[in-house]
């Protein structure tokens, strides 16, 4: 084989909610692709990652966390998650180095078990346990299955993530660049906005609000005069009053979610951006099929 060898292949990024997965791809891109806040399910959908140099091209699929869904869109997050598996060259199974293993790990690994392809044990935030702990909860994963390889990082720190993609890239075999050089992620601007804005809300609300939003960004355009891109975006709730909490005393609350949003969706775009907001109520909207389709999560993108 010839050093000037190209590789390509798809990763599967799998785990129970909030070990870090988001972290680490965002992490590897050097820029935000994925949202990340400490509730866990932020994410929904599966968002990929497309880490390109010039020996080789990693797709990764960040995949919402595992968890024991309780409506329609916990269903669609899950089967999600695990379809990748149906469509992967490696999983990346990521766990928390400070956290037993879970009944939801369990889960994951008797899943994993019945994979064709190698799955690397990635320990994640190495930076909160002794090493002694570390050596433990790699001890005890490794007695449940045979990994191809196990490597301890810290996706906050970036502490051994160059060792993970050079892992990586020599399990992967060669292939076509599927994706032009320059692009990072194969999902539209549009859904980024809407996931930017969903992030601040995360941020800023509590209890059941978070779970119980969906974000539609309607339109994105220039405007001729200002020079600036005019993004409309629909921020759809469950209730009334959590409608009351998203607008906040006086509108304050939904000025705040898009002053913060604003900010991101600026560097992302590289471009001034004018953010007008709405908030919308649609009944149980995360147990209807209807609905979940119209705010992007599609059943048919996963079979």
């Amino acid at each position: 084989m010839t050093n000037n060898t190209f590789k390509s292949g798809f990763v599967a990024i799998l785990g129970r909610p909030n070990v870090g997965k988001s972290t680490f791809l965002n992490h590897v891109m050097g820029q935000k692709i994925a949202i990340m806040s400490d509730k866990p399910q932020t994410t929904r959908n599966k968002i990929q990652g497309i880490y390109t140099t010039n020996k080789e091209q990693i797709v990764f699929i960040d995949t919402p966390g595992i968890h024991k869904p309780h409506n329609a869109l916990g269903d669609f997050m899950v089967q999600s998650a695990y379809s990748t598996l149906r469509e992967c060259d490696v999983v990346l199974f990521m766990v928390a180095a400070d956290e037993p293993r879970s009944t939801g790990e369990n889960m994951i690994i008797e899943r994993l078990k019945k994979a064709e392809v190698p799955v690397i044990l990635v320990v994640n935030k190495i930076d909160k346990v002794h090493p002694d702990a570390l050596f433990e909860t790699v001890a005890d994963y490794t007695s449940q299955m045979d990994f191809a390889e196990v490597i301890p990082i810290s996706a906050l720190q970036g502490n051994n993530t160059e060792r993970l993609l050079e892992v990586l890239s020599a399990k992967l075999e060669e292939g076509p660049q599927y994706f032009p050089e320059d692009m990072v992620t194969d999902h539209p601007e549009r859904f980024l906005v809407s996931e930017m804005i969903r992030e601040k809300i995360l941020l800023l609300t509590r209890e059941e609000v978070p779970h119980s939003i969906a974000v539609t960004t309607d339109s994105m355009k220039r405007d001729e005069e200002t020079g600036k891109i005019h993004i409309m975006a629909t921020i759809i709730v469950e209730r009334k009053s959590q409608k009351g909490i998203i607008l906040g005393k006086g509108g304050d609350m939904i000025r705040k979610i898009g002053k913060l949003a604003r900010r991101d969706i600026e560097l992302m775009l590289g471009d001034k951006v004018y953010l007008e907001t709405w908030v919308k109520v649609k009944n149980d909207w995360r147990d209807r099929k209807m609905d979940l389709s119209d705010f992007g999560y599609k059943k048919e993108d996963y079979m």
